[in-house]
C-alpha cells in the first residue's frame, strides 16, 4: 500500500511506512507537525525507510517510535499502533531496558547486544526471542543527540538451529560411546576395507559370515554389489547417503542398518569407519568395522546401556570430587599442621635454649665437679635430641630456609653413603659413579642429601628391596635447546642421577609424578610428597629435575645444579682460639626472660658490654635515642609493633651499618624470596651452645 502526502518532509520517502508516517498526526508528540521537522531528522527517516534491515528510531526523551517496513513485520500485531507512541508504552514488558537505551544514547553513548534473550508480546502471546540489537545516537541540526537509531535483527531461528546442531553433536558422541561399549563387550562382527577407486571390498572371515558370502568367494576382491544385496531394502538408500556424505566431508562414518541372515531374518549392525584421502584430497581407502547391535535394538538395550553409562559417569564424577576434596583437606591439614608445628617449634626451642644455656653456665662454673659434668653432659645430649626433633618439625612445616654453601659431589656422596646403606638395607647394592674432578655447586647440603635419600628409597621400593641402585654425578654443558622452557639458562651444570632397574613408570604417569600426593604405591605405603619435595628443593636451588623411565627397564631421576666457580669454604678454625677478648657493646633483644638472662650472663662473663630489651619496640626506642651499639642480637619472632626485620632494616642504613645476629628456629619473618636467607643475614638456630654463640658473634663483628 502506498500513502501519498503533500508534506515537504515526505519528498523522496518510499514504502508503506512512508505513507503511514506522512499521514500520522505528529502534533500530539514532541516532534510537532511533519513540515516543521528539522532536515537532519527527515534525512534520517529517509535513510531508515530505504534500509532492508528492521530499523526503529526513538525520538526525544519519551522515545517516540518511527520505523521502517522491515520493523513493522518484526512488530507483528503491534503494528501500526507502535507508530508515534513512546517506546515504554509500545513495549511495556521491556520498558526498563528501553529506558536505559534512551538515556545512554541521548548522553552520546552506544549499545550493542548479541543473541539477547527477551520475552515479547508481538501478537498478544508471550514469545521467547533472541535478538541482535545495536543502538546509536541520532543528532539534530545542532549536532546534539536527540534520538536513538536501533537496528533489530531477529536471531531466534538461528539460535534454535544452533541448539539442534548441538543436540545432533551430542547424539553423535553418544553413538561413538555405544560403539566403544560394543567393542568392549566383544560384539565385533568383522572388519572391512573398501578400495574406493576400484569399488572393491576386502573383508575378514567374520565379515564374510555376517553377509553370507559364498564359500568360494575371494575375500580380497568382493564386488560392492554382493554386499549391497544383503542390506535391507529400506536401509540401503540411507547407507549409501551416509557413505556419500563421508566421501565428501571426511567426517567419521557411523550407520545402523539391517543385514539379511541365511534363515531369512534380519539382524541389526552398526558399521563404523573413516575415509582416507590422498594428497590431492581424493578418497582412496575406507576401512571400518561391523558391530552387532541386534540385541540392543530388539530389547531396548540401548536404554539400559545408557543408564549404566550415566551411572558410571555419575560415580566417576562423585569419585573425582571426593578425591579432590580429600586432596584439598590433606593440603589444608598440612598447612594447618605446618603453622602449628612452626609455632610449637619456636616455643620449644626457647625452652631448650633456657635449659641449654643454664646447663652450659653450670658446667662452666663447676669445671672440677665430675658429677655435675656427667649430669650436664647427659642433659645436653637430651637437649640435642630435642633440638633435632624441633628441626624435623620445622622442616615439615617448611619454616627452614635453604642455607646453600659451595661443595662438590664427592663430599655429598661421602656424607650420604653410610646413611643410604643403613636406610636401604643389606639386600640393596649402591654403585657410586663420580667424575675424576667433579665441579663445585652451591646448594644446601642437608637438603640435597635428603633428596638423594628420598630418591634412593623410591628406587628400593620399586625393586622390591633387592637390586642395585646407581648413584652418579657428571659434569655437563647444557645448550639452549635443552634449556628451553625449563627455567634454567645454558651453561655448565652438575648432574646428579639416581637410577634403578625396577619395573619403570608408564608414560601416562610420568607427567604426574612430581604432583603433590601422586603415588603409584598402595594405600598407606606412600604419601606422594617425596618427589614433590625433591622437585621444590631443586627449583628453589635454581636447578632443574627430569625423570626418564622405560617400562620393564627402570627409572632414572636426574637433578641439575648450576656450576659454581667459587672455592669451597674452609672449615672454621678452632673456636677456642677466637672466643676470648670481647669488649664491644651488644644489644640483646629477647622477649623470653629466661633465654635473655642466660645469654646476658654468658656475654658479660666474656667481657662484652650488654644492653637488653624485652621486645622490638623497646629496642628501637633505645636506638633512636642514640644508644651506641656494635651488634644487635635479636630473636626473630617477638610481640609488639616493631619486628626483628625492622631492626635489621634500621641497622643497614646506619653509617657505618650496625651488625645484626638473629636467633631462632622459626625464620619466616626474615626469609627472602625462594625461602633462602639473604647473603647479609646471619642466623643462629636455637638451641645454641655458648661456644656457638660466642663464635658467631665474633664472626659477625669481624665481618
Amino acid at each position: 500500500m502506498q500513502f501519498l502526502s503533500d508534506s515537504h518532509g515526505c519528498e523522496g520517502w518510499k514504502g508503506e511506512m512512508a505513507g503511514r508516517i506522512c499521514a500520522f498526526d505528529w502534533r500530539q508528540t514532541e516532534l510537532g507537525p511533519l513540515e516543521t521537522w528539522p532536515a537532519s531528522l527527515c534525512s534520517t527517516v529517509q535513510m531508515m525507510l530505504a534500509s532492508p534491515l528492521p530499523l526503529v528510531m526513538l525520538w526525544g526523551r519519551a522515545g517516540y517510535m518511527i520505523y521502517n517496513d522491515a520493523y513493522s513485520t518484526f512488530a507483528g500485531g503491534r503494528h501500526p499502533f507502535l507508530l508515534g507512541s513512546p517506546v515504554e508504552l509500545g513495549w511495556p514488558e521491556v520498558a526498563e531496558f528501553n529506558r536505559h537505551v534512551v538515556d545512554t544514547c541521548l548522553a552520546g553513548g552506544t549499545l550493542s547486544f548479541r543473541n539477547k534473550d527477551m520475552v515479547l508480546l508481538r501478537d498478544g502471546i508471550p514469545e521467547e526471542v533472541c535478538l541482535d540489537l545495536y543502538y546509536s545516537p541520532v543528532a539534530n541540526d545542532e549536532g546534539v543527540p536527540s534520538g536513538v537509531m536501533a537496528i533489530v535483527v531477529d536471531t531466534t531461528e538461528f539460535m534454535r538451529s544452533e541448539r539442534l546442531r548441538q543436540a545432533a553433536e551430542d547424539a553423535y558422541r553418544a553413538d561413538n560411546e555405544r560403539v566403544r561399549l560394543a567393542l568392549n563387550a566383544g560384539a565385533l562382527l568383522g572388519s572391512f576395507v573398501w578400495d574406493v577407486r576400484n569399488d572393491v571390498l576386502s573383508a575378514d572371515e567374520r565379515f564374510a559370515r555376517t553377509f553370507s558370502y559364498p564359500a568360494d568367494q575371494d575375500l580380497t576382491d568382493v564386488p560392492q554389489a554382493l554386499t549391497d544385496a544383503r542390506i535391507h531394502p529400506d536401509d540401503l538408500a540411507w547407507v549409501q547417503e551416509r557413505v556419500n556424505q563421508v566421501l565428501q566431508t571426511g567426517e567419521p562414518y557411523n550407520a545402523e542398518y539391517r543385514v539379511l541372515r541365511p534363515d531369512g531374518s534380519y539382524m541389526w549392525v552398526l558399521a563404523s569407519g573413516a575415509c582416507e584421502f590422498n594428497e590431492q584430497g581424493e578418497p582412496f581407502r575406507f576401512p571400518g568395522v561391523l558391530i552387532d547391535i541386534h540385541e540392543r535394538k530388539i530389547a531396548e538395550e540401548s536404554l539400559l546401556k545408557f543408564t549404566r553409562n550415566l551411572e558410571q559417569r555419575v560415580a566417576d564424577e562423585v569419585g573425582a570430587r571426593l578425591a579432590a576434596e580429600e586432596q584439598l583437606r590433606q593440603s589444608q591439614k598440612l598447612e594447618s599442621i605446618g603453622g602449628l608445628t612452626g609455632g610449637v617449634a619456636h616455643d620449644f626451642n626457647n625452652l631448650l635454649q633456657v635449659i641449654a644455656g643454664n646447663l652450659h653456665l653450670l658446667a662452666r662454673h663447676e669445671p672440677n665437679n665430675a658429677n655435675v659434668q656427667r649430669r650436664v653432659s647427659a642433659s645436653l645430649a637430651a637437649v640435642e635430641r630435642g633440638a633435632k626433633l624441633s628441626s624435623q618439625l620445622l622442616a615439615f612445616a617448611r619454616r627452614q630456609p635453604l642455607s646453600p654453601a659451595v661443595c662438590n659431589l664427592q663430599q655429598i656422596f661421602e656424607g650420604v653413603g653410610e646413611l643410604l646403606q643403613r636406610a636401604l638395607g643389606e639386600t640393596i647394592q649402591i654403585d657410586v659413579q663420580l667424575p675424576q674432578a667433579p665441579w663445585h655447586i652451591n646448594v644446601d647440603r642437608n637438603q640435597l642429601e635428603n633428596a638423594i635419600l628420598n630418591l634412593a628409597i623410591n628406587a628400593r621400593d620399586a625393586m622390591k628391596g633387592e637390586g642395585t641402585i646407581v648413584l652418579s654425578a657428571s659434569n655437563v654443558a647444557l645448550d639452549g635447546e635443552f634449556c628451553v622452557g625449563k627455567g634454567i639458562t645454558p651453561g655448565d651444570f652438575v648432574r646428579v642421577a639416581v637410577s634403578d632397574m625396577g619395573p619403570g613408570i608408564p608414560p601416562q604417569m610420568l607427567e604426574q609424578v612430581f604432583e603433590p600426593f601422586f603415588t603409584t604405591k598402595a594405600d598407606g605405603q606412600g604419601t606422594g610428597l617425596g618427589l614433590s619435595m625433591v622437585f621444590g628443593f631443586v627449583k628453589q636451588s635454581g636447578g632443574h629435575v627430569e625423570i626418564d623411565s622405560t617400562p620393564g627397564e627402570g627409572t632414572c631421576v636426574q637433578l641439575y645444579f648450576a656450576r659454581s666457580l667459587r672455592p669451597i669454604r674452609e672449615e672454621a678454625p678452632n673456636i677456642e682460639s677466637q672466643l676470648r677478648g670481647g669488649h664491644e657493646t651488644i644489644l640483646v633483644v629477647e622477649d623470653n626472660e629466661a633465654v635473655r638472662a642466660s645469654a646476658v650472663e654468658l656475654l658479660r662473663e666474656e667481657g662484652y658490654r650488654v644492653l637488653t630489651a624485652g621486645n622490638g619496640d623497646v629496642a628501637m626506642q633505645m636506638l633512636l635515642e642514640g644508644c651506641d651499639v656494635d651488634l644487635i642480637f635479636t630473636d626473630v619472632v617477638m610481640p609488639g609493633l616493631i619486628k626483628s626485620s625492622d631492626l635489621f632494616a634500621w641497622s643497614k642504613v646506619q653509617t657505618p651499618p650496625v651488625a645484626v645476629l638473629f636467633a631462632s628456629g622459626h625464620t619466616r619473618d626474615i626469609i627472602s624470596r625462594n625461602h633462602q636467607l639473604s647473603p647479609d643475614t646471619h642466623l643462629l638456630s636455637k638451641p645454641y651452645s655458648p661456644d656457638a654463640l660466642l663464635q658467631m658473634i665474633r664472626d659477625v663483628l669481624s665481618g
